[in-house]
């Protein structure tokens, strides 16, 4: 029945594989054992998969490596298909989180003067990265909130904190990390001092 709909035995055994091992990544004999399924029908599905973007490669040691690229759109629904963890039917069935519960967050951190998210929170966002946090920081309870936010979403997220100070700075020179988040459709979450609002 899934074999129907999703095409081939060897891309299902494929999503298998790639979905519930997030962050880990596979060169394709090493695939093709795991899977037990042929060479060339596993590089078929493959070069497939590239085309519509649910896994990404890389070289390293001279082999082609392979792995579910978690930004993909569809990551969350498709890993709850065929994830086998309870966190990635959650992932999908649990509600976004809404305004009030981000800053009741933001709050537990404490010293959050500025927060925008972009990336895979914001639709329509190119932006690499989620999250940005500016103030000083407690390292330990921003990970353990962005331990939360992952579970929440069922994939890594890419994160940066910065002092506010270092934050000033960057935005009054027009640094690039700074203008490719700003530029990009983001949400500020809070931004206590106005500072995105006065350079406007």
């Amino acid at each position: 029945m899934i074999d129907a709909l999703f095409g081939s035995k060897t891309r299902i055994k494929l999503l298998h594989l790639f979905l519930n091992n997030p962050g880990k990544s596979f060169y394709v004999r090493e695939i093709t054992r795991l899977i037990d399924e042929q060479i060339n029908s596993v590089r078929r599905e493959l070069a497939n998969m590239m085309k519509v973007g649910i896994i990404k490669s890389d070289t390293a040691d001279n082999k082609l490596y392979y792995e579910v690229d978690q930004r993909y759109e569809h990551y969350v629904p498709l890993r709850a298909i065929f994830g086998d963890d309870q966190e990635a039917t959650e992932a999908v069935s649990e509600p976004k989180q809404s305004t009030l519960d981000w800053q009741t967050k933001l709050d537990e951190i404490g010293g959050v003067r500025l927060a925008i998210m972009a990336g895979v929170f914001v639709p329509g966002s190119a932006s690499k990265l989620d999250l940005l946090l500016v103030g000083n920081l407690a390292s330990a309870k921003v990970k353990a909130f962005i331990k939360t936010l992952e579970k929440k979403e069922g994939r890594e997220l890419n994160y940066s904190v910065v002092s506010y100070d270092e934050f000033y700075y960057r935005l009054s020179i027009r640094d690039k990390f700074i203008t490719e988040l700003t530029s990009n459709k983001h949400v500020i979450l809070r931004d206590t001092e106005q500072i995105l609002e006065k350079q406007k």
